[in-house]
């Protein structure tokens, strides 16, 4: 990994770059080696809901979002809680594992906590 103090806007063209949000309508399905993935960031939703969306936006990037919705189920909780945004180092675990073993279960179950209220179909009544 390499580290600059310069944008990504001013080191890659737009079209190469695709930032993932958690709002955004667009499902990631496979990684582009040809492509520039930005992390979003930890945005708390219940206050900044759609932040890094209209970053996004405002910059006229490509948006993605990781499958949870395709892949997960919601798994019943006391508090109904149910949470898509994911912290940075969980979207790089999960976009590391599907990297190495291009299953989006198997990069799912790596990067998204149970606590977050999803859990994989299989798993879903235990």
């Amino acid at each position: 990994m390499d580290t600059t103090p310069e944008s990504y806007l001013d080191l890659f063209p737009l079209e190469a770059i695709v930032y993932l949000t958690p709002d955004s309508e667009n499902v990631l399905e496979d990684i582009d080696p040809d492509k520039v993935y930005v992390l979003g960031g930890l945005v708390d939703e219940s206050i900044h809901k759609q932040l890094t969306l209209r970053r996004a936006q405002e910059q006229c990037l490509q948006t993605a979002r990781l499958p949870i919705r395709e892949y997960m189920v919601r798994a019943p909780n006391a508090r109904n809680y149910h949470c898509e945004t994911l912290a940075i180092n969980q979207v790089f675990d999960v976009l590391c594992t599907f990297y190495e073993t291009r299953s989006w279960p198997a990069a799912l179950k790596a990067g998204v906590s149970s606590g977050k209220g999803y859990v994989l179909p299989d798993t879903a009544g235990q």
